[in-house]
């Protein structure tokens, strides 16, 4: 029974009354999107859960010894209709929502956690669980040794050992928990799908790039605004924008709206975030830890909030003091520009581009007309090809949930299909911000294959009409962050979808993604790839080794801005007990007691901070990045130090011990597999520029 909506193979018990609970007759069994309607989805929840509950019944009374096959691997074959309706649900909130299903979704959320919760505190399902441990009864590999341990966890993290008053509570907490994670992300939303800074003339559009008067108007036209130009909150929107307006009050009102979401009127989340510290504390005392963050982190590769204490920290003072030298520069630039006062946050931006300008002659206007979107997204597939013999085939035949969503059938070097995935590239009103990898379904193999179906989700500025959608580095970067995401759910190869794809460490699933990042920078890449829109000329050498040349401009900034959002994080997790919370103060004496300079601002404020408050996704976990950069920085050196970017034996022991190797073993030692050694923490500070600073 996988804990995350992933739809699985296998006959389908449940009623055929709506297209949630029919067999798909459709290719690669996609969702039948174009039939399904939000007024099916409840009714599908209701019979699947009661399937699942019935099948966990028999499960926990079976009469006969437990073991391996009649425990563990019946609990994976159970609540397929469940993970098959969830998957869809659950992507469609995030991609492609509307008002009746986030009312849904405010109302199932506390039952699907009320669920898992009976599921994983089940007395008896527990008891036959734990005799297995003991016997090792039926337990013949070692995946399936591994499978044990990850279920024995989950049932033990959910309370499955304590007493019947405690486990109540517990419940009543996950159910609380859902819905209140579940009313962040829509207010969330709400905010930035409800702001348009509209630019009315050229005055407005003063040192705007044509790129970025281009996406203005197509999101002016998709907002209501024929003829205008508008500014969304979507960051491949207003980070463009501080880059370049002129306009520094128009940056300014940009910049206030952009880190103010979540934090006023109806969509204050707030009071939201004060419980849910508050519940995640109580939960931690219940499970028996000090802190949230003691629990969270247990089961991690960091395994105490010391541990990752202590790598922020060891980033924290090189980056503070990056950091300042960055903003003398900004200053003085700012000052020969006549702009009195200190530099501001909606400032930084802006003359950290005129810097760059001047000290390496590069300017991201010069850098966007080479990035095309379907170049990238090329460029992607073909350093997957080349590492792993992928190769990828446009489908057009798949009705999906939104026109621009893409589909791309994955075949292995022997031309068999392991997987299909989905691109999903554009920002919209619909669509939660950030960029993302989610599946609709995952890989197993133990009853039968089961291939997945991967989807990355992003929110670049489309083009309009006829022109190409061009993306800043920083896009293309994230493409392929998100596409390391992907390939680590397309290449899975383990038996159990407990351990399948992503279903790893949360410190440990970055490095397949942020290792990715590395092939974009070479020149091998960019050479045949980042070609101009116009001309189709290939990057010009000397402007790819400008860009090399710049990597690390600016990384005082990045690191403070991220560091600064995961020391929060850990501050907040951190409580022993959140009464009376005050969200806004408790942030402002966090940044206060780490010197967070008045002229950067924490990537995520806590009052968007969907990471770690939509859900438990990255709660206390956000350091998760950086300890993962660890594994990065280190692991991309077995490429360089064979002399070959796609040497063969090192991409064959990359594939084979992390892509898909799912959570077969412990993080560390996949990492060991693969490198042959420890990862060198000294890797990150060279990695980002600091290790003099």
């Amino acid at each position: 029974m996988p804990d995350s909506p992933r739809a699985q193979g296998g006959a389908n018990p449940l009623p055929e009354s709506n297209p949630l609970l029919s067999p798909w007759e459709t290719p690669f069994g996609v969702a039948p999107f174009a039939r399904i309607k939000p007024e099916h989805f409840e009714p599908a929840f209701r019979a699947a859960l009661a399937a699942h509950e019935a099948e966990i019944e028999a499960i926990a009374g079976n009469p006969a010894e437990a073991d391996f096959d009649n425990t563990l691997a019946a609990l994976e074959r159970s609540g397929r209709g469940l993970t098959r309706v969830a998957a869809v649900f659950y992507n469609l909130t995030g991609a492609h929502t509307n008002k009746e299903l986030e009312a849904i979704d405010r109302a199932i959320s506390p039952v699907l956690a009320g669920h898992r919760n009976a599921v994983y505190q089940n007395a008896a399902l527990f008891r036959r669980v734990e005799a297995v441990v003991e016997s090792g009864e039926g337990v013949s590999s070692a995946e399936q040794a591994q499978v044990l341990d990850r279920y024995h966890k989950a049932f033990v993290r959910a309370g499955a050992g304590l007493e019947p008053a405690a486990k109540e509570r517990l419940g009543t907490i996950a159910k609380r928990l859902a819905l209140l994670g579940t009313q962040f992300a829509q207010n969330v939303l709400a905010d930035e799908a409800s702001y348009s800074l509209v630019l009315k003339g050229e005055e407005d559009l003063a040192g705007l790039p044509d790129f970025l008067r281009d996406a203005a108007a197509q999101a002016a036209t998709e907002r209501g605004h024929d003829g205008q130009h508008v500014i969304t909150l979507s960051r491949s929107s207003v980070e463009p924008f501080l880059m370049f307006s002129a306009r520094r009050d128009l940056r300014e009102q940009a910049f206030k709206a952009w880190i103010a979401r979540g934090e006023a009127g109806e969509t204050d989340n707030r009071g939201l975030i004060a419980e849910m510290v508050a519940l995640r504390a109580e939960r931690a005392r219940l499970l028996g830890f000090p802190t949230f963050a003691d629990f969270r982190l247990d089961d991690s590769m960091a395994k105490t909030p010391g541990a990752a204490l202590a790598l922020l920290h060891s980033v924290w003072e090189p980056a503070l003091r990056q950091a300042d030298a960055e903003r003398a520069a900004l200053e003085a630039r700012m000052a020969a520009d006549g702009v009195n006062g200190p530099l501001q946050p909606w400032d930084w931006r802006y003359y950290a581009q005129q810097v760059r300008r001047a000290d390496f002659d590069l300017d991201e206007s010069e850098i966007k007309p080479y990035l095309q979107l379907d170049n990238i997204v090329d460029a992607a597939f073909d350093v997957a090809h080349k590492l792993f013999g992928l190769s990828f085939n446009e489908r057009r035949d798949l009705s999906l949930y939104h026109r621009d969503v893409r589909a791309f059938d994955v075949k292995n070097a022997a031309g068999d299909v392991i997987g299909l995935f989905l691109g999903d590239y554009f920002g919209r009103a619909s669509k939660r911000s950030g960029a993302w990898m989610s599946s609709f379904r995952t890989q197993e193999k133990f009853d039968g294959e089961v291939k997945p179906i991967i989807v990355n989700v992003m929110n670049f500025a489309k083009a309009r009409d006829g022109e190409p959608t061009l993306l800043s580095f920083d896009d293309a970067r994230t493409l392929f962050h998100e596409f390391g995401h992907a390939l680590h759910g397309l290449l899975s190869d383990v038996d159990y979808p407990m351990i399948a794809g992503t279903s790893v460490a949360r410190d440990f699933v970055e490095f397949p993604s942020q290792l990715y990042e590395h092939w974009l920078e070479r020149p091998e890449v960019l050479q045949r790839f980042a070609l101009h829109y116009r001309t189709g000329e290939p990057m010009p050498d000397a402007l790819i080794a400008r860009i090399l040349a710049s990597r690390n401009f600016g990384q005082g900034f990045a690191t403070v801005e991220y560091a600064s959002s995961a020391l929060v994080d850990l501050d907040f997790h951190s409580l022993t007990s959140a009464d009376d919370l005050d969200v806004t103060a408790f942030e402002a004496a966090s940044l206060a007691r780490i010197g967070m300079p008045d002229a950067i601002v924490m990537r995520h404020r806590p009052t968007h901070f969907t990471h770690v408050f939509a859900g438990e996704g990255y709660s206390a976990a956000y350091y998760s990045y950086l300890w993962s950069e660890v594994l990065d920085a280190d692991g991309f050196g077995a490429f360089e130090e064979a002399g070959d970017i796609f040497d063969p034996a090192s991409a064959r022991r990359l594939k084979d011990c992390v892509y898909a190797a799912g959570y077969r073993q412990a993080p560390d030692a996949a990492y060991r597999a693969f490198r042959g050694r420890d990862p060198d923490p000294a890797a990150l500070l060279r990695k980002r520029g600091l290790a003099s600073a």
